[in-house]
C-alpha cells in the first residue's frame, strides 16, 4: 500500500497533461489565440458527420489509363518506324497491346531494334533502385511485332498517377477557399477526399473528378465527321463529340497542351453577352501558339477538354499575345469552375467516384447535441450507480472515471484524432465499461476481508489478484478494437480509436489512480473496519446451481441459434447501401410531420427501380433508398438530383446523402467477414496462451453463439445492417469475452486450489463468486447504451440497439455457455496445487 514518489509523480503528470490537452476543446478560437505558446492548443477535429461536409473515395480508372497509353504507343511507334527509319507499317490496337505489321518483313530486325526506344521503366517510389518494365515485346517471322503492356507496369503506373493526382486535387480544393481539407492515399489506386463544411457534393465531385485535360488540335480541312464515319476515318485523325451535340474530325496530333497555361480566369464576352473563360500561356506556350496560328490562318482550330470539342473557331489571324478565350454554353459558375480546373492543372488520370457521403451542417449540429446529451445522461447514471453501490469507494471509482474521460479527450486532442458520432458512442460506452475494473477490485477486496485477512492485506490482495482478470478481459476487447481500426473506415475507425484509447486509460485509472486514492485514504483515516459495498444488490454466499440448468440453457441457445440461422437463410437481412450499393438520402420536412406515402409516390414515379421510403428518427425525417443505377456514377448522381427536384415542391430538404458503388460494397462485406475471423483467431491465440486450450475453444464457441444471435436480431427485426453493425458485432465480441474471461480467470484460480471437488461444483463456485461483479457491471453498460439508443440519433441507432442486445446476450453466454462447455471439453484440475485444498475450501467458503 506504499505508493512510491515516482508513481505519485507519474499519476500527477499524466492527470495534469490530460487536463491541459482537454481544456482547448472548450475554448473559443479567440481565447486560444491568446493562449501561451508553451501550452497545448491542439483540439479534436470534428468528423464530417458532426460538422457537415463531403466525403469522396476516388479510384484511378484502369481502362482509361490503358487506352491512353495504347494510343500513345501507337502514335510513337508510327513516328519511330515511318518518320525516323522509313519502315512501312500498319498498326492495329487491342485492349492492352498494339500489333505492328511491316510492309517489308525483311526489315523485322531493324524495326525491333528501333522500337526498343519505347521501353520504359515505371516506379512509384522516389528511392527505388530500379523500376518495373512497362512493355513486353514479341514477334513472328511474317513481320508482325506485338507490344503489350505488362500487368506489373500498369499497376505501377496507376500507383504513380495516384501520387501525382493528390497535388492536383489539393490545388483544386484550395481554389474553392475551403478550410482543412483531408486528402489521403488509400491503397495503390485510390484517393480519399474529405472537405469539412462543403455540403455541395455535386459541385465538389465535378471539380475533383474531371480530368480537365486541355488540348488544341487542327480540324480536318476538307472532310466532315459524318463523311469520315461513312467512308472511313483517315489515318492520323479521330472523331470526338462536340459540345453543341455534333461530332468533329480532328488531327490526333496535339498541337499544344494545357500544361503550358499559367493562368485562367472566368470572364464575360461583351459582344455575345455570355460567360467565357480566358487563358494565358507561358513564354514557350505563347511562342508555340503564335507559330501554330500563323501557319494555319483560315483553318479551324479545335479546343478540346476531356475528349470533347468545346469550340472549333476559324483562325482569322496569327495570335501572338499568348492569350485567348474559350467560349461555349457556360453559366457564371461553370465558367468559374472551369477556370479553377485549368489553373490547378489537369489530372494525370481519370478518377472514378466509388463512394460518396455528404452531411449538412444542421444534421451535424443535431448529432453533436444528441451525442453530448447521451454522454451526460450516461455519466450521471454511472456515477450515481457507483455511489449507491459502493458509497465512499464509489466516490473513489468516480474520481477515476472522471479522470478517465479527461484522459480520453486529452489523448484524442494530442493525437489530432477525428471525433465522429460513433467515436462519441465509444466514449459513452467506455464510461459504462470503465467501472468494471473497479467492481472487480472492490469485490475482490470484500472476498479477501471475509476470508479473515486484515484491512491492509485485503486491499493489497484485492488490487493484485484482480489485475489478472482485468488485464485479460481488456486485452481481448483491445484485439477487437485494433482489428476494427485496420479493416474499418471513416466513422467506424473513429469508434475503434476511442474504444482502444478508453481501454488503455481504463487500465491506468482503475489500477494506478484508484489504488493511489484508496491508499491515501487509508493512510489518512486508518479505519478499524472496511465497508466496501453500501447497498447489496446480490446477497453474499449465493449457491445458485447454474451447472444443473446447463442442459436447459444449451437447448434454449441451440434453438435460438437455429432459428436465427434459419430466419437469416430464408429472409436475409435488411442490408444498407454499405453492402449492396446504391444511394441513401435523408430528407426533412420543412412544414410539419413527413408524409412517407406522398414521397414514396413522388419518387416511385421517377422510374429508378427499387425505391424504399421509411421514417427515420424524428417525425419530420425520412430516409429514401434507391438501388444502383445502370450507367455508373453519372447515372447515380442524376438519380439523386431527380429525387431532389421531385421532393422540393413539397418543401423537403436533403440533409444527408450517401452513395456506394458495387466495388466498395463488395469490399466492405469481405472486410467485415475477414475482420470478424481475424478478431476471433487473435482472441483464440491469446486465450490459448494465457489459459488452457479448453478455455480458448470455450470462449470462441460462446462468442460465436453471441454473434449468431445478434445476426438473428438483425434478420428478425429488420434493423438495417450496415458498416457500423460490423463494428457493433466486433464490440459485442470484446464485451462478451470480457465477461467470459472474468469467469475463466476465477475457474483457473479455483482449479489450483480445489483439486478434489468435481468440475461441476468448481464451475458453480466460480460463477457464484463473480455474480456480484456481473450484476453490477451490466447495468452501467446498459444505462450508457440506453442513453445512446434514446438520444444518440437515428444514424447510429442500429449500432446502439445491437450493442444493447449484445450486452444482455454476452452476460447470459458467459454463465450458461462459456462455463458449462468446459465440462464437455473434459477440462481437468491442474495437479500442481501447493496448498491444502480442504483447508482453503473451508476458508473461502465464507467469502463465496
Amino acid at each position: 500500500m506504499q505508493v512510491s514518489p515516482l508513481r505519485t509523480a507519474l499519476i500527477l503528470i499524466v492527470a495534469v497533461l490530460g487536463m491541459l490537452f482537454t481544456i482547448p476543446n472548450f475554448l473559443s478560437k479567440e481565447t486560444l489565440a491568446s493562449w501561451p505558446d508553451w501550452l497545448p492548443k491542439q483540439t479534436m477535429t470534428l468528423g464530417l458527420d458532426l460538422q457537415g461536409g463531403s466525403h469522396l473515395l476516388l479510384q484511378v480508372n484502369r481502362e482509361s489509363i490503358v487506352a491512353e497509353r495504347i494510343k500513345e504507343l501507337r502514335r510513337d511507334a508510327r513516328s519511330i518506324l515511318a518518320n525516323d527509319n522509313g519502315i512501312g507499317n500498319i498498326i492495329t490496337t487491342g485492349t492492352d497491346s498494339i500489333t505492328i505489321e511491316l510492309t517489308d518483313p525483311t526489315q523485322l530486325e531493324a524495326a525491333k531494334t528501333a522500337l526498343q526506344a519505347l521501353q520504359n521503366t515505371v516506379s512509384n517510389s522516389l528511392f527505388a533502385v530500379s523500376g518495373v518494365r512497362e512493355l513486353a515485346f514479341s514477334d513472328s517471322p511474317d513481320g508482325k511485332i506485338v507490344i503489350a503492356l505488362t500487368p506489373e507496369g500498369i499497376s505501377e503506373r496507376m500507383s504513380s498517377l495516384v501520387s501525382q493526382s493528390i497535388e492536383v486535387v489539393r490545388n483544386r480544393i484550395d481554389e474553392l477557399g475551403t478550410t482543412e481539407p483531408s486528402i489521403q492515399r488509400q491503397g495503390t489506386d485510390r484517393l480519399l477526399v474529405q472537405v469539412p463544411g462543403f455540403g455541395d457534393s455535386t459541385r465538389l465531385k465535378d471539380i475533383i473528378s474531371r480530368t480537365a485535360r486541355l488540348t488544341f488540335h487542327l480540324v480536318h480541312p476538307t472532310m466532315m465527321a459524318a463523311q469520315a464515319e461513312a467512308q472511313g476515318i483517315p489515318s492520323g485523325y479521330m472523331i470526338l463529340p462536340s459540345a453543341d451535340g455534333g461530332n468533329e474530325l480532328i488531327n490526333e496530333q496535339v498541337e499544344l497542351g494545357g500544361e503550358s497555361l499559367v493562368d485562367s480566369q472566368p470572364s464575360f464576352d461583351q459582344q455575345t453577352s455570355r460567360s467565357v473563360v480566358t487563358f494565358k500561356f507561358d513564354t514557350r506556350g505563347a511562342i508555340a501558339f503564335g507559330e501554330i496560328t500563323s501557319k494555319n490562318v483560315g483553318k479551324r482550330f479545335a479546343i478540346v477538354l476531356d475528349n470533347q470539342v468545346i469550340t472549333a473557331p476559324v483562325i482569322q489571324q496569327a495570335i501572338t499575345g499568348g492569350s485567348g478565350q474559350i467560349s461555349g454554353n457556360f453559366t457564371t459558375q461553370s465558367a468559374n469552375d472551369l477556370a479553377v480546373l485549368l489553373r490547378a492543372g489537369a489530372l494525370p488520370a481519370t478518377l472514378d467516384i466509388v463512394e460518396e457521403r455528404s452531411v449538412t451542417a444542421s444534421l451535424g449540429a443535431d448529432s453533436i447535441r444528441g451525442g453530448v446529451l447521451a454522454g451526460i445522461i450516461s455519466a450521471i447514471s454511472t456515477l450515481a450507480f457507483m455511489l449507491i453501490a459502493y458509497g465512499l469507494f464509489g466516490v473513489f471509482a468516480n474520481i477515476a472515471l472522471l479522470l478517465n474521460i479527461v484522459l480520453i479527450v486529452g489523448l484524442l486532442s494530442m493525437l489530432g484524432a477525428t471525433l465522429t458520432l460513433p467515436g462519441i458512442a465509444g466514449i459513452v460506452l467506455t464510461m459504462g465499461m470503465a467501472v468494471d475494473a473497479n467492481v472487480l477490485i472492490y469485490e475482490r477486496i470484500r472476498e479477501e476481508r471475509a476470508a479473515g485477512k486484515s484491512i491492509i492485506a485485503s486491499i493489497d490482495a484485492g488490487f493484485s489478484r484482480a489485475m489478472s482478470a482485468i488485464l485479460d478481459s481488456n486485452v481481448t476487447t483491445l484485439i477487437a478494437a485494433i482489428v476494427l481500426f485496420f479493416l474499418g473506415s471513416g466513422p467506424v475507425q473513429g469508434f475503434a480509436v476511442t474504444l482502444a484509447l478508453g481501454i488503455l486509460t481504463t487500465l491506468f485509472t482503475a489500477y494506478f489512480v484508484t489504488k493511489f486514492v484508496v491508499s491515501a485514504w487509508y493512510r489518512w483515516r486508518r479505519p478499524k473496519e472496511l465497508r466496501v459495498q453500501l447497498v447489496r444488490f446480490i446477497p453474499d454466499h449465493t449457491k445458485i446451481p447454474f451447472m444443473a440448468w446447463r442442459k436447459y440453457a444449451i437447448a434454449f441457445s441451440l434453438a435460438a441459434s437455429i432459428l436465427s440461422v434459419g430466419w437469416f437463410a430464408i429472409n436475409g437481412m435488411n442490408l444498407g447501401i454499405d453492402f449492396k450499393g446504391g444511394s441513401a438520402i435523408e430528407v426533412q420536412s420543412l412544414r410539419g410531420p413527413a408524409n412517407p406515402a406522398l414521397i414514396r409516390e413522388r419518387v416511385g414515379a421517377l422510374d429508378l427501380g427499387d425505391v424504399q421510403v421509411q421514417g427515420f428518427g424524428e417525425e419530420t425525417d425520412l430516409l429514401i433508398r434507391i438501388e444502383l443505377q445502370p450507367g455508373g456514377d453519372a447515372a447515380q448522381d442524376a438519380a439523386v438530383e431527380k429525387v431532389r427536384q421531385a421532393i422540393a415542391a413539397d418543401q423537403y430538404e436533403i440533409r444527408r446523402t450517401e452513395s456506394v458503388g458495387p466495388t466498395v460494397s463488395g469490399e466492405l462485406a469481405f472486410a467485415g467477414l475477414i475482420g470478424l475471423s481475424v478478431a476471433l483467431l487473435g482472441i483464440l491465440a491469446y486465450l490459448w496462451f494465457r489459459f488452457e486450450w479448453q478455455f480458448a475453444v470455450g470462449a470462441v464457441v460462446s462468442t460465436f453463439h453471441d454473434v449468431i444471435l445478434t445476426i438473428g436480431l438483425f434478420a428478425v427485426t429488420g434493423i438495417e445492417f450496415n458498416q457500423s453493425s460490423i463494428a457493433a458485432i466486433l464490440t459485442i465480441v470484446g464485451y462478451s469475452l470480457n465477461d467470459t474471461v472474468v469467469v475463466y480467470d476465477r475457474v483457473r484460480e479455483y482449479m489450483r486450489k480445489y483439486r478434489k471437488i468435481s468440475l461441476t461444483e468448481l464451475l458453480d463456485l466460480a460463477v457464484n463468486s463473480t455474480l456480484t461483479r456481473t450484476v453490477l457491471t451490466g447495468p452501467t453498460s446498459f444505462f450508457a447504451l440506453a442513453a445512446l439508443v434514446l438520444f444518440g440519433g437515428e444514424v447510429i441507432r442500429s449500432f446502439t440497439i445491437s450493442m444493447l442486445f449484445g450486452v444482455l446476450v454476452g452476460t447470459y453466454s458467459s454463465i450458461f455457455i462459456a462455463a458449462p462447455i468446459l465440462i464437455y471439453l473434459r477440462l481437468k484440475s491442474r495437479p500442481e496445487a501447493s496448498e491444502d485444498p480442504a483447508k482453503e475450501k473451508r476458508a473461502d467458503g465464507a467469502a463465496v
